[in-house]
């Protein structure tokens, strides 16, 4: 199956993961994912999917700046609910780097690696998701601002076309070039831009 070249060049993502390697998933529990494991568990290149790819990213490089983050050990809440607009698109790839789940996750063994209700949505507040590192409480708010990258002007005709059944071959292609041309600059051109998410440190709660 080919992918656009750009998709490899995107930064990867490497997490610990302790039930993986009790588990023997991997000796050391380091995984690393990249861009192209988002887009198999969303079964497409989006916007949307390279956004919650890169929020991620920068979530975890702001809670752990010196060492590796923990898979399994962040809670994540979404102020929208799981089914308004992409939030629903936005948790499951947040998940899949980070291991938190909702309802249906992992339970855990003997009271450890749990990662039920770690993810959870219509929290409500500022901004659109609030990443939380368990041992310490440490947090971040963030936002993204995909109206940074627009889009071509070209792909609204293009998808009209599609949609209304009357797009040539060329009209389909050039709509995909365009589409993935504009996921490419947000990965690529755009991957550490501070303009793309607000991004705002929470204080930890206090000592009891």
């Amino acid at each position: 199956m080919s992918f656009p070249d750009f998709f490899d060049q995107v930064p990867t993502i490497t997490v610990h993961d302790g039930l993986a390697e009790m588990l023997g998933a991997c000796t050391d529990g380091m995984i690393t994912y990249r861009y192209i494991d988002a887009v198999r568990l969303a079964g497409h290149s989006c916007p949307t999917v390279a956004g919650a790819y890169l929020m991620t990213r920068r979530a975890l490089n702001a809670l752990y700046p010196d060492g590796t983050p923990e898979r399994g050990a962040l809670r994540v809440r979404f102020a929208a609910a799981q089914d308004e607009g992409v939030s629903g698109v936005i948790g499951s790839v947040i998940g899949l780097i980070t291991g938190a789940a909702g309802i249906g996750g992992f339970k855990g063994i003997g009271g450890n690696f749990q990662r039920q209700h770690l993810l959870q949505y219509g929290v409500g507040g500022d901004g659109e998701v609030v990443f939380e590192r368990g041992d310490n409480g440490a947090a971040v708010r963030l936002s993204m601002h995909m109206q940074r990258v627009p889009a071509d002007p070209g792909m609204s005709v293009l998808l009209r076309k599609i949609l209304d059944g009357v797009a040539t071959p060329d009209d389909k292609r050039g709509f995909a070039t365009l589409w993935q041309g504009r996921v490419q600059r947000i990965l690529i051109d755009h991957v550490d831009d501070p303009e793309l998410f607000t991004v705002t440190a929470l204080a930890p709660p206090a000592a009891q």
